[in-house]
């Protein structure tokens, strides 16, 4: 805390002042905060559990995470294969043109090179291409098209003109530093390169931005492939869908499209792109995902790039980005290594009551409002109920046989970190279309244990708290901060009347303009309210079943100050300037000092808890609700 700041005029800085200043964010991080430090915690301890030889209590599952972290921190086994699996990669592509003088274009083709990188690469390049819950019948699976990501992290990169001097040269030297590395180019090759570059900001031009795509009931389009061959007839779909997804489907196969405008948009670039500008584009993006995985040389190149794009200063320490990877790839099995040794029923136990708390808390508050029929607050509140909460792991992690089966027909070479990392990509890819056909399995739980991070599943009607955030690595997840869309069963569906959708929007609206009107003064932007309204109190219904608690020694401060100091202390941190950036451009979630100042700023009971003086800049007059 920095209590020489006024709680009623900056409560994050209040909050968090002193813990900014007294922690340093690291040379290999784009910031640091409280997730972070757990996350710094948390690796040490799967890094010991990594090392450890074979045991009694290993599975096969978690022998082969072993192996997979083994071949990951093998550097000089890295550096004796050096870039000759990455060559072979781009030579079953069909070789990458701007390092190849007699590149032959006869037999390529769009529709066969972007399926085979999406099955056996898994990166979805052009189109975002998998096989997911129906969002309008939730127990069945579907093929689903999107827009997809673009090499840098988002389209504004490309389109804003500080852009063009700082991060679009990064990104155009990292393409050099690899193009010489993997060398001897054509003479043409700068030519090559911005031809590579002027098409793909072509491409971020005619994407969407996510503060537009919030509403998934106006992306939403089921057809069969037929009618998508019509609507965008420069792509053979059915010959595109067959190699990417399964050699069985016909025309009548039913898919959803949410992005209809930028497939048509997409293809039109397509169709006057030269072949060889198209292939180099398309294997660039195969290569700018594998380099970093290869030699030290390859891996300075990246960071250049990344220092900067996100302003860090030196590469993560080997062992940690080991760890890393193999949580993120076989997190199912690094979490059984973790729960056996670190992880406490009890926890268990007591994160279930709060959210039973929540649950109460939430109820109470759908009888308050006067802008929700009693219909639909009826719906609300067995929709409320109905939710599955999965707390930390699931129980099947604790049985080998049921465990091993989750990464069956997956094989790992202590020697071959490459051909791990390929065979971890195909595996998912694979694992991904294979849904097809199949119902949704309503209990399945792929979240890893070993994270630190919460989070609501619409389809399924399910939040998850588990100990790392975590990313999607199958595809770029839709964010559907609407969870009224949803139905008990987890279909999308307009189950509010008319008057209480206005309503909702109405208040809806007072939250983004309110959001837009914060400034992040460390970049000088306005936060994008549309992005993060998805983001915005049981302790007094703690309070009512346990009682008061003692104070707390040493610190002045009631029980409800402490209560809105420990919500705020969680988002205590700090962040390098190009990450800020960044986060203002494409985060659904505000910055930290955000997520305290304007939740808080609404709550009457935060005011009144520090006696803020009305129109404060804490305790505004104009204050927005939902719930």
């Amino acid at each position: 805390m920095d209590r020489t700041v006024d709680p009623c005029d900056d409560f994050f800085e209040f909050a968090c002042g002193m813990w900014n200043k007294k922690n340093v964010i690291p040379e290999d991080k784009h910031s640091y905060n409280t997730f972070e430090k757990l996350h710094d915690e948390l690796q040490i301890t799967l890094k010991g559990l990594l090392e450890e030889g074979p045991g009694p209590h290993d599975s096969n599952a978690t022998l082969k995470a072993k192996t997979l972290y083994r071949s990951c921190v093998n550097m000089t086994q890295i550096t004796y294969l050096g870039d000759e699996p990455l060559r072979e990669v781009t030579m079953k592509l069909g070789g990458w043109p701007i390092i190849l003088p007699n590149w032959d274009n006869s037999s390529f083709s769009v529709e066969d090179v972007l399926a085979d990188i999406r099955q056996q690469y898994n990166e979805a390049i052009l189109i975002g291409v998998y096989v997911g819950a129906d969002d309008k019948n939730s127990s069945s699976n579907i093929i689903q098209l999107d827009q997809p990501d673009l090499g840098m992290p988002s389209r504004e990169y490309y389109l804003n003109a500080m852009s063009e001097s700082v991060y679009v040269k990064a990104y155009l030297n990292f393409m050099r530093g690899v193009v010489s590395l993997l060398g001897p180019p054509e003479l043409s090759v700068e030519e090559q390169l911005l031809d590579l570059l002027e098409f793909e900001k072509k491409l971020a031009n005619v994407t969407r931005p996510q503060s537009e795509r919030h509403d998934t009931g106006a992306l939403y389009n089921k057809m069969p492939i037929s009618r998508l061959q019509e609507l965008v007839p420069q792509m053979n779909w059915l010959r595109y869908l067959r190699r990417a997804v399964s050699p069985t489907l016909t025309s009548d196969e039913k898919v959803v499209v949410f992005a209809v405008e930028y497939l048509q948009d997409m293809m039109h670039i397509v169709e006057t792109a030269n072949s060889r500008t198209l292939a180099n584009y398309l294997i660039w993006r195969v290569v700018m995902l594998l380099a970093p995985e290869l030699t030290d040389n390859y891996q300075e190149v990246h960071i250049r790039y990344r220092m900067v794009l996100q302003g860090v200063k030196r590469a993560k320490i080997r062992w940690k980005k080991c760890v890393e990877y193999t949580n993120d790839e076989m997190g199912l099995a690094v979490g059984a290594m973790f729960v056996r040794e670190n992880f406490r029923k009890h926890s268990k136990d007591t994160a279930l009551h709060m959210i039973r708390d929540i649950r109460d808390a939430f109820n109470d508050l759908l009888n308050e409002n006067e802008w929700m029929d009693e219909k639909t607050k009826a719906v609300a509140k067995k929709k409320a109920n109905a939710m599955n909460a999965r707390i930390g792991y699931p129980d099947f992690i604790t049985e080998p046989d049921q465990l091993d089966a989750k990464y069956d027909g997956l094989t790992f070479e202590e020697d071959y970190f490459f051909k791990n990392i390929l065979a971890v990509r195909a595996y998912d890819a694979r694992r991904v279309m294979s849904k097809l056909g199949k119902p949704v399995e309503r209990n399945e739980w792929e979240q890893a244990p070993a994270v630190v991070n919460a989070f609501y599943s619409p389809n399924s009607n399910d939040i998850a708290l588990v100990l790392q955030r975590a990313f999607s690595k199958i595809f770029k997840l839709r964010w559907n901060w609407r969870g009224r869309q949803y139905d008990i069963e987890g279909n999308l569906k307009q189950w509010w009347d008319n008057h209480t959708i206005q309503a909702f929007h109405e208040r809806a609206q007072c939250i983004i303009d309110q959001y837009s009107g914060f400034k992040l003064e460390q970049t000088g932007l306005y936060i994008d309210g549309k992005n993060t309204q998805g983001e915005n109190i049981a302790y007094r219904k703690w309070v009512q079943k346990h009682g008061e608690e003692p104070a707390l020694p040493g610190i002045n401060l009631s029980h409800d100050q402490l209560f809105f100091l420990n919500y705020a202390q969680i988002w205590c941190g700090k962040v390098r300037d190009e990450e800020a950036l960044h986060g203002i451009r494409t985060s659904v979630h505000s910055p930290g000092p955000i997520r305290v100042l304007g939740p808080l700023s609404n709550s009457k009971d935060f005011a009144r808890a520090y006696n803020c003086p009305g129109g404060s800049r804490m305790n505004p007059v104009h204050k927005c609700s939902v719930w």
